[in-house]
């Protein structure tokens, strides 16, 4: 009966692996690269619009409010694309894109 056990905890050990794999899935780098561009360009995230995997890791679209106005819908925003390593560490940042909270994409 002891061998059934060993395998049964065998296979405990291996589902917190799995999850510890997809805890660095698209929703950790979303998060990672949305707490990093915040820390280091200090405005305000608004939200996360884009994930995708490149060969190196991540690229994180963070939408950010840069300059708030009243009213709110003519405040100024901007798109930055992060790059993130296997790891989510940030490589690299840059603003794609500014525009106005009311404007319709083009």
């Amino acid at each position: 009966m002891a061998e059934p056990r060993r395998s049964g905890t065998g296979s405990s050990k291996t589902a917190p692996a799995r999850r510890a794999g997809a805890a660095r899935g698209p929703e950790h780098a979303a998060r990672t690269a949305l707490q990093s561009l915040e820390g280091l360009i200090d405005h305000p995230a608004e939200g996360v619009s884009a994930v995708r995997r490149s060969d190196d890791g991540w690229c994180v679209v963070v939408d950010v409010l840069e300059v708030p106005r009243i009213p709110d819908t003519t405040s100024l925003l901007a798109s930055y694309e992060v790059q993130l390593d296997r790891d989510g560490e940030l490589l690299e940042y840059r603003r794609v894109r500014r525009y106005r909270r009311g404007a319709a994409d083009e």
